[in-house]
């Protein structure tokens, strides 16, 4: 039996044409006869193979499970709880939110829960890797999750009051098209020490990550800080779990990922955090 996918409000519009995308039953359709059906998972795919860089975009199955064993084990919450303390504090009563590049959904159900406590609300997640919605829409039935690029978002014009960026790229031109004057985008990069003990075993020469302060027109800046503390990592399966969900794992031996599953990984944790009203 498939599941009816969670609509929010109608804000869909359609991939290849841009006129509102209407819900019947399991599928979506617009004016022009277009038409996207909705997983039993609980989804929506609304990107079109025309628009496809790749045969499977998005992070890899392998990428996608590391990460979800990592973030279940809570090593980032640290990370969530901040990023829903700035909600609260500079979107309050949010009534439409979208977490862009939401992966499996764990930013976006620990924002959700925190910020429905305070004033109901509705939250979509879209990501470009269709087995990370995939298990988003299942574990998380109260969201609404898409398939979908950030970089052309089948949302229609004004439709969100908050927007949540963590690491996800994105057009700012296509980000302020569908945020409602004066919502705010909370954003998240990596901070200049951001994982540099590990740097320091791929690189001779290891760089700190490079910051932009710059505010794109259209925005204002309203907040900005940085988060830091130490990851210490002594089970080898979280080590194995957080080297999988990042770039290190082709980028280190064999030998130094055993090495750092036996004897345990330590390094800096820095995170940028900005968060941008439309103005």
């Amino acid at each position: 039996m498939t599941s009816q996918h969670r609509s929010w409000g109608g804000v869909y519009q359609c991939p290849l044409c841009q006129l509102p995308l209407a819900q019947q039953a399991n599928q979506y359709s617009c004016a022009k006869g277009h038409s996207f059906d909705c997983a039993k998972e609980g989804y929506v795919n609304l990107l079109p193979v025309a628009k496809k860089r790749s045969k499977d975009p998005g992070d890899s199955r392998e990428m996608i499970q590391g990460r979800r064993a990592f973030l279940d084990a809570g090593y980032y919450e640290k990370l969530s709880d901040r990023i829903n303390e700035l909600a609260l504090t500079h979107a309050p009563g949010a009534g439409q939110a979208l977490d862009l590049g939401c992966g499996e959904g764990y930013y976006s159900h620990r924002l959700f829960r925190a910020m429905n406590a305070a004033a109901p609300m509705t939250l979509d997640g879209l990501d470009i890797s269709r087995a990370a919605v995939r298990y988003g829409a299942k574990r998380y039935p109260d969201l609404a999750f898409c398939v979908a690029s950030a970089y052309d978002m089948p949302f229609r014009d004004a439709s969100f009051d908050l927007l949540l960026r963590v690491y996800a790229p994105s057009r700012d031109a296509e980000l302020l098209r569908v945020m409602r004057p004066g919502a705010c985008l909370i954003t998240v990069q990596p901070g200049p020490m951001h994982h540099f003990a590990i740097k320091q075993l791929i690189y001779a020469e290891p760089r700190l990550h490079s910051e932009d302060d710059s505010v794109a027109e259209g925005f204002e800046l309203i907040h900005a800080e940085r988060l830091q503390w130490q990851l210490m990592l002594d089970r080898s399966d979280m080590t194995e779990a957080f080297l999988a969900m990042t770039p290190y794992a082709w980028k280190l031996s064999q030998e130094q990922k055993a090495e750092l599953c036996r004897t345990g990984l330590g390094c800096e944790l820095d995170f940028s955090i900005r968060v941008l009203r439309k103005r």
